[in-house]
């Protein structure tokens, strides 16, 4: 762990989870202020709330004071530790709002972690279960962390407003991880993808394959989704139905794009054919923009070279996201690491203005893992 800095002071609540992840991680304690100070219910949101237990199991001595009114926050970070453990995750984000963050702190545990987290495994804000289970972690085994039982696994699936869904997400620890390169993104070569419904008729799962094949088919012939229907128990409390489409690159880079329909009771009706088409497009967007990382992983990856070995790790991104160029500077705050960006336009490849990231690790090791 990077010594005991003095603390990180930060106004606002965004970019909430970005920090407490990172001042787990550099051990520097952080005090955020003025959370929501203008709002009609001023504070810490529930899910927040959810995000601080959270964070407060898997660790080990770890310091929470919030005032009063929830508008302030100290957060000294304690030991990585892990384990088995289960956490409720609050039904106002998705459980990939919890799964991101320990996607980052995962390998740096004590002890190996498993969790069964419940809660929406799919809605319209954050990265879905699925998503993240064929995304990010090929993301991770490319900077080493790898072993039998590191996985995502949905037991259940759980759709907004009422949730009700279960995965457990295991993952093995390390004490270093490499460097990458990861500058050649390659051609598409496959799409995968799963259509999912839940307490609505099965026959929906096939409207949106066939619509969203109507897309792809024209541009590629290895296309497979298959419908995930889920029955009785397995269907948790809300109905619903959705698509993840995944593009697999013939260098083994993946990226990903995905859709839900509206929670119950809330927006228009969306129809499966619609939701179809337009998540297909939403994939060609997502390769239009390209790179060797989709925008869902830009920052996870960006915290895993920042973390790696003190040598050099270059990856290729497509534009950044706000999120992520906020991370940076993050990164910065919390590590003194700056990154060298570099514009990258290719004449032979049509598409969206590509970045050359390059950095030289910090060397962050798991101090709690004596041999690897």
């Amino acid at each position: 762990m990077a010594s005991q800095g003095h603390c990180l002071r930060f106004e606002g609540c965004n970019f909430f989870r970005q920090r407490l992840v990172l001042s787990t991680l550099s051990g520097r304690p952080v005090k955020i202020q003025g959370i929501r100070v203008k709002d009609e219910s001023p504070g810490i949101r529930d899910f927040e709330a959810s995000f601080i237990r959270l964070m407060d199991k898997i660790t080990n001595g770890t310091r929470i004071e919030i005032n009063e009114t929830g508008t302030s926050l100290y957060y000294q970070p304690g030991l990585l530790f892990g384990g088995t453990l289960e956490h409720d995750c609050n039904v106002q984000r998705s459980v990939g709002y919890y799964l991101e963050s320990l996607l980052c702190l995962a390998p740096f545990m004590k002890h190996p972690l498993r969790i069964t987290l419940r809660g929406v495994t799919n809605d319209q804000m954050d990265p879905s279960v699925d998503v993240l289970k064929a995304t990010a972690i090929p993301l991770l085994k490319k900077f080493g962390v790898d072993g039998e039982h590191f996985e995502i696994k949905i037991l259940k699936r759980g759709m907004p407003p009422g949730g009700g869904g279960e995965i457990i997400f295991s993952c093995p620890t390390r004490k270093v991880l490499r460097p990458v390169l990861l500058t050649d993104p390659g051609k598409i070569k496959r799409i995968r993808g799963v259509a999912y419904s839940v307490r609505v008729s099965p026959q929906i799962g096939n409207r949106i394959v066939e619509s969203a094949r109507s897309v792809l088919n024209r541009f590629l012939p290895d296309i497979y989704i298959h419908t995930d229907h889920l029955k009785g128990a397995n269907s948790g409390k809300s109905p619903g139905f959705g698509l993840s489409l995944v593009a697999e690159t013939t260098e083994g880079y993946f990226l990903s794009a995905e859709l839900a329909s509206n929670p119950q009771g809330q927006g228009s009706v969306v129809l499966p054919e619609d939701l179809g088409k337009n998540c297909a497009k939403l994939l060609l967007e997502e390769i239009y923009r390209g790179g060797c990382v989709d925008s869902v992983n830009q920052s996870l990856i960006l915290l895993l070279m920042t973390l790696g070995q003190q040598d050099v790790s270059k990856v290729l991104l497509g534009p950044l996201s706000p999120y992520t160029i906020e991370f940076l500077r993050h990164l910065r705050s919390f590590f003194q690491i700056m990154f060298k960006i570099e514009s990258k336009t290719y004449e032979e490849r049509k598409g969206a203005e590509k970045v050359l990231l390059t950095c030289v690790g910090v060397g962050f090791s798991n101090l709690s893992k004596t041999i690897k």
